[in-house]
């Protein structure tokens, strides 16, 4: 709201001072920022973001394909905390595996991959009980391979890709405001410190006098 009243200090007035107008056009400045640069800027920032994602999906989906692997040994696995008592839960993880597979070329392929598991577990006061669907050697799983037989993630999905956008675009107004208002009050501040210097100077010199009979004070 200060910024906003800054403004009003281009009135004419004999109270007014120079440093007065120079913050009352800086606050215009920043408010226009704030109004008409930050979003412009979020804007274009999004747009270019949502360009390169598009490209980027279109070069994944063509590039990429689902292969059918066979897992042949399962990795040991980080342990995971033990669940809440009284409580029912799914739990959706990834576990690393090396599983084999048939590239393009014709010729079979070996590397880690990522595998889902589902573990549900129910856990009450008197007993605990665990149901879980994992992987293990021998099991077909469905991984993504390049063009050059390479496991790698699954491509990247349009919607993903335009909230990413979304979010980049945001982010940068957000960064652009914050960085407009920082300033303004780091700009502010300054002429708070020379008004008061000014003050200081003219104290020092017609306050020795003030009140005193032919100094016009």
């Amino acid at each position: 709201m200060r910024a906003f009243l800054g403004v009003w200090r281009w009135r004419r007035n004999p109270l007014r001072r120079t440093t007065d107008l120079v913050e009352a056009w800086a606050t215009l400045a920043a408010v226009l920022l704030l109004a008409v640069g930050a979003p412009a800027a979020g804007w274009r920032c999004g747009a270019l973001a949502d360009s390169a994602l598009r490209e980027t999906v279109r070069v994944q989906r063509t590039d990429r394909r689902p292969t059918t692997a066979r897992v042949v040994r399962v990795l040991p696995q980080p342990k995971r905390s033990a669940a809440h008592p009284d409580a029912r839960s799914e739990e959706r993880t990834r576990i690393t595996v090396v599983a084999e597979w048939t590239g393009r070329d014709g010729k079979q392929h070996r590397d880690r991959v990522p595998a889902r598991t589902v573990t549900v577990r129910a856990v009450t006061v008197r007993a605990v009980t665990v149901r879980a669907v994992t992987v293990r050697a021998g099991d077909t799983i469905r991984i993504w391979t390049d063009s050059r037989d390479r496991s790698v993630t699954r491509p990247l999905d349009g919607g993903a890709a335009r909230a990413h956008a979304v979010l980049a675009g945001l982010g940068v107004a957000a960064a652009l405001a914050g960085l407009v208002e920082s300033g303004r009050r780091r700009f502010v501040r300054r002429l708070m410190r020379h008004r008061y210097a000014d003050l200081d100077r003219a104290w020092a010199k017609s306050g020795p006098d003030w009140g005193r009979t032919g100094t016009g004070c």
